[in-house]
């Protein structure tokens, strides 16, 4: 029945990623998107947001990995986390795996997302029941702007800047973040592709700048962005990803990661040099 089944994204119609369909697990829209899940023959079940590839089994540690750990191994002691989007409870489950919190709060539009992982994509969505996460299902945007709680580390897992993350690639937002963090606390974003987005790149860096004293961008790979290479920003208080990272804390936490590791932690900030180019100052600092 599913022998000519493919599920396809594309890129501005100049570039597309096809995979081979075995079932379809879930289809719905929802107020806000489109919302499907699918049995991939390579890739293992795999979510899509609007026809966009969100996670997939076989490689979603590498993004859950790097926008989680990075910034909880450069904060010295993260005990309020709060994720902004992340449905599949990929983000959350790794921040969970640290003793160190305390609270963790998960702000996700869109109700369908979420209670679709939690039936079809347990390996993402398992630690969504753990007695320190909060979830609300609820916007982001309003609950930075209305919150006095503040967070050590914010993380912003959205999609790309269209249809309900749209808001969230603005100034007004990232200022709001500012008030929601801590004296020395760290946000990181979704970052878009170097190879296919440069210029959202930029913006986002420049909004950061305009915000944050402590600016950067690093990298990481996987089989299911475009362009393979991909990227995440950071916005910092106090504390720079690199400098002040100390790789003993990774060693010491007994933690075993998929694709995470002290030496990616820092090597994943080695900036190719077409980026330098593409973003020139919104790099430094």
């Amino acid at each position: 029945m599913f022998s000519n089944l493919y599920v396809e994204e594309k890129m501005d119609d100049k570039y597309a990623l096809k995979f081979k369909v075995n079932k379809v697990l879930f289809s719905g829209k929802s107020l806000f998107q489109t919302v499907d899940v699918v049995e991939t023959e390579l890739l293992g079940k795999m979510l899509l947001n609007d026809g966009l590839i969100m996670v997939s089994e076989r490689d979603e540690f590498v993004y859950h990995d790097m926008i989680t750990h990075v910034p909880m191994f450069t904060h010295p002691n993260p005990k309020k986390v709060l994720v902004i989007g992340g449905g599949d409870g990929g983000t959350a489950r790794e921040v969970l795996r640290h003793q160190s919190v305390e609270r963790c709060v998960m702000v996700e539009i869109d109700e369908m997302v979420v209670n679709a992982c939690k039936e079809h994509i347990p390996q993402t969505s398992s630690a969504l029941s753990d007695p320190r996460l909060e979830l609300i299902i609820g916007d982001g945007i309003k609950f930075v702007k209305e919150t006095s709680e503040k967070f050590d580390v914010i993380l912003v897992d959205s999609t790309d800047p269209i249809g309900p993350a749209e808001p969230l690639f603005n100034v007004s937002f990232y200022r709001d973040i500012e008030k929601c963090l801590s004296d020395d606390g760290i946000v990181i974003s979704q970052g878009e592709s170097p190879f296919y987005l440069k210029e959202m790149q930029q913006k986002l860096l420049g909004i950061k700048k305009e915000v944050f004293p402590i600016t950067s961008i690093y990298n990481f790979s996987n089989l299911t962005y475009p362009g393979g290479l991909w990227s995440f920003t950071v916005g910092s208080k106090k504390y720079h990803p690199v400098r002040d990272f100390n790789p003993e804390r990774v060693e010491k936490s007994d933690l075993n990661f998929e694709y995470y590791n002290k030496d990616i932690h820092t090597g994943a900030f080695a900036i190719p040099n077409f980026m330098r180019q593409n973003l020139g100052d919104f790099i430094q600092g």
